[in-house]
């Protein structure tokens, strides 16, 4: 189960980055201000994809 959770992750977190950057193409976020913007996102996923884990886990 493991295995297939982190597997559902990386698929999650590859989409999630594919259309942050359509975000920033579409907003035109500048060069210097996508990096925070990226960031910002993957740590709020990444939260949301552990909390879920641990939900599922102990449930």
């Amino acid at each position: 189960m493991v295995l297939y959770f982190i597997l559902l992750a990386v698929t999650v977190l590859f989409f999630i980055n594919q259309l942050t950057h359509s975000l920033c193409a579409q907003r035109d976020i500048p060069e210097e201000q996508q990096p925070a913007v990226f960031r910002t996102i993957n740590v709020l996923i990444t939260i949301l994809l552990i909390s879920s884990y641990f939900e599922v886990l102990f449930t």
